[in-house]
């Protein structure tokens, strides 16, 4: 990734609200790399990751059309450290490799790197600062079985899995507090893109000089 671009690392909690506050930094012009997109891009059929899937771990994690059915992938590697292990290590080169050249084709001042597990797998030294969206762990648990329809009892196993609220506010340079509404939510992004743009300005003379 460029050392001229201040790269911003996006995480939080299942259901505090990251995929909102990072539509609201792109409605203000800012480059947004989604790692879950580009996580579900490289297994797409044809794709070498899905066919080393495939090899790994059988023909019984694809759908009848050829996709990968990850309900059934999820439910194999939720439970066996080591299944997780193998799935990471078979996708994330070209995850990292795809992040690396759109981190490079998007430019701008500062980017957006929206890392739903950065926490969990140490990666913010390699980011300039860490930005996490926060809200109560009730909040989350609420959001989650309205959303997904999960029992009291599956949404607090996921948040079970997850870094907990205290080791992501530990790991964040910046947090937005999501417990109300909208409104708060702009408000809070927009005083952090005058600040990264600052940030980002003051890198860009350092980088130049």
């Amino acid at each position: 990734m460029s050392k001229k671009t201040l790269h911003i690392g996006l995480t939080g909690g299942i259901a505090s609200g990251k995929s909102t506050v990072a539509k609201l930094f792109g409605a203000l012009g800012v480059p947004i790399i989604d790692t879950d997109q580009i996580a579900r891009d490289v297994v797409e059929p044809g794709q070498p990751p899905l066919e080393r899937l495939v090899e790994h771990f059988g023909k019984g994690i694809l759908t009848p059309d050829g996709h990968l059915d990850r309900p059934k992938l999820r439910e194999i590697v939720f439970s066996d450290p080591k299944a997780r292990a193998d799935l990471e290590a078979l996708t994330h080169p070209a995850i990292g490799t795809a992040v690396e050249a759109l981190s490079a084709a998007a430019g701008g001042p500062y980017q957006v790197l929206v890392i739903p597990l950065l926490v969990e797998k140490g990666l913010g030294a390699r980011l300039e600062r860490v930005l996490v969206v926060d809200c109560p762990e009730a909040l989350q648990i609420q959001r989650l079985q309205a959303r997904d329809g999960s029992t009291l009892e599956q949404a607090q196993a996921i948040l079970n899995a997850q870094a907990s609220r205290a080791a992501r506010l530990k790991a964040a340079h910046d947090v937005i507090l999501n417990e109300s509404d909208i409104a708060s939510l702009r408000d809070q992004v927009s005083a952090l893109h005058r600040r990264y743009l600052e940030l980002a300005g003051k890198t860009g003379t350092a980088a130049g000089a």
